[in-house]
């Protein structure tokens, strides 16, 4: 054989041996995409909140550049029809068929309890965004579950402080029955040092009259009335409040009833109802202004605070993508970067417990009315900084 051929056959054998070990290599990482599965209310009248806490996740992917980490983003949405077997449902089919990276949302705490197992157990990275079970405070408390709202009875905890502050010495409480509604009336107790003289849970969410509770409230005769109804029932009971002669008698001081939602339809009834929330819109940070303003712009509405609380949970998840530089299967990774809250919040900044609540303010708001006839909600004073969910310690999480 003569030199020439031999160096041919060299050479076709190590370009074949090349190629056969360019075979046998790992192949190249194909471009990802971070999936992620987004439970709330799109049916119904409590749709108004669901399209809200939607509406402000896409704003904020547009402010990511529909990027989260880097990575382009699939939203698969999903209704619950507020119904707890239902939310369970979609839940798991989220999780078993569509095999979300991360799930988001979640309005009502009966909805969230009945689905945190199989969140918890798939140990997928989920950030509610409003339900504030006190269970997934405490003893329900998940490595992989995150708040981005608050626990239930924080928010009327802070108006129970704030009746306190304006000498109200009796109270009427009045809500509806489910895990919140109970959590809510127990919040204005834990802080208000005057006495209980009654108090309603009526049925949810199909209860839309509410005279006879209001009856009984006259009947008892308190300093003033608290109530906790969430989107429709709100403007119901406020307008049959108003309706019943009772807003010139007995003062009403609520949580979640007077919202951005309702306020368009409740005008002048919501002006000298006060209430707390954890987040204005007219908090002064860069961060909320280009929230509140641009969603202005793109939809013609001002956010909730069930927006807020939905956007942010783009930027809690953008923080921990990037923490681990788009490794999706690194989950103690992103759960670390996630309980360092490293994201530019519309609340100008918060901090999570050892049980992933957020550490926050909660602010007194009121309804105005503007010069062009038009209604918004102000901040006009902190009634409790960095207050901490009072379920942390049962929590196993340290």
């Amino acid at each position: 054989m003569t030199s020439n051929i031999r160096k041919q056959i060299w050479k076709v054998g190590a370009v074949s041996a090349a190629v056969l070990a360019l075979a046998a290599s790992p192949a190249l990482p194909q471009a990802k995409t971070v999936k992620i599965g987004f439970i709330s209310t799109f049916s119904g009248p409590p749709a108004a909140i669901g399209n809200d806490m939607k509406n402000s996740f896409e704003l904020a992917l547009d402010h990511h550049g529909r990027k989260l980490g880097g990575l382009p983003v699939e939203v698969i949405y999903e209704d619950d029809q507020t119904k707890p077997e239902v939310g369970v449902q979609k839940t798991q089919k989220l999780l078993e068929s569509d095999k979300v990276d991360f799930v988001v949302g979640y309005i009502w705490s009966n909805v969230l309890l009945a689905s945190l197992k199989p969140l918890a157990d798939s140990k997928t990275m989920t950030v509610v965004t409003n339900a504030g079970a006190s269970q997934l405070a405490g003893e329900l408390c998940s490595p992989y579950v995150f708040s981005t709202s608050w626990n239930n009875d924080q928010t009327p905890a802070a108006v129970g402080q704030y009746m306190n502050q304006k000498g109200v010495k009796t109270a009427f409480l009045i809500g509806p029955n489910y895990a919140a509604g109970k959590d809510m009336l127990a919040g204005v107790q834990s802080t208000f040092k005057g006495k209980i003289v009654g108090q309603e849970l009526t049925r949810w969410p199909d209860q839309l009259d509410f005279s006879a509770e209001l009856s009984k409230a006259r009947e008892a005769k308190p300093d003033a009335i608290f109530a906790f109804y969430p989107g429709g029932a709100g403007v119901q009971f406020i307008t049959q409040y108003a309706q019943s002669g009772l807003k010139g008698q007995i003062p009403l001081y609520t949580a979640f009833t007077v919202d951005d939602l309702s306020l368009p339809r409740l005008k002048d009834l919501a002006i000298g109802i006060p209430g707390a929330q954890e987040w204005v819109a007219d908090l002064p940070n860069p961060a909320n202004k280009k929230f509140v303003d641009d969603y202005r712009a793109k939809y013609k509405a001002t956010p909730s605070f069930y927006g807020a609380q939905t956007y942010d949970a783009a930027g809690l998840i953008d923080s921990a993508i990037t923490a681990v530089k788009g490794n999706l299967s690194d989950k103690e990774g992103m759960r670390k970067a996630m309980e360092k809250a490293d994201f530019k919040s519309v609340r100008g900044g918060f901090k999570f417990g050892n049980n992933h609540i957020p550490i926050q303010n909660f602010y007194l708001q009121d309804a105005t009315k503007g010069a062009d006839g038009s209604y918004s909600l102000h901040t006009l004073a902190t009634i409790v900084k960095d207050d901490q969910d009072k379920f942390h310690d049962k929590c196993p999480m340290k």
